[in-house]
């Protein structure tokens, strides 16, 4: 069986990489504002607060945008901007499409339900489009590796 990896095409990212940078620029302007029109002494806090929230969401979403799921004959390897992880076939219960609604619309992505622990969203397959023929080919591709790995 070929290794197959499941991330975002160089679309996405270009399209994603906006959304943060425009995003990440509206916090820092609430920062800026912050800082230029309050006067009380304790506003320090607010403003380093504010900061590590930037940092923290920034970071977040490189993760989310250049990380990616190598599906090999023994599991997933998760390939992230903040780390490595390898899931074996056996520790993996199923396959599910997660739908959540936010004010920016329906979101979906992929998540490796696990035998024990929790289910961790696999990086590359958020999206907000509806009917979005690349999410059900990662799916598709997820679902075969990982069938043809325990046999059934």
């Amino acid at each position: 069986m070929p290794d197959v990896w499941i991330g975002f095409n160089a679309d996405d990212r270009r399209r994603y990489w906006w959304r943060n940078v425009i995003g990440t620029l509206a916090i820092v302007g609430v920062v800026v504002a912050m800082i230029l029109t309050t006067r009380e002494p304790g506003k320090w806090w607010w403003v380093g607060g504010f900061g590590v929230l930037v940092v923290v969401v920034f970071v977040s979403t490189v993760n989310l945008i250049y990380g990616r799921v190598l599906l090999t004959a023994t599991g997933l390897e998760f390939r992230t901007f903040v780390g490595r992880r390898v899931i074996p076939w056996s520790e993996v219960a199923g396959i599910e499409r997660r739908q959540r609604v936010r004010r920016s619309g329906i979101w979906c992505d992929l998540r490796v339900v696990r035998v024990r622990g929790r289910s961790l969203g696999i990086p590359g397959t958020v999206t907000n489009r509806m009917m979005d023929a690349e999410l059900e080919r990662k799916q598709t591709a997820i679902q075969e590796c990982w069938s043809r790995a325990v046999g059934g």
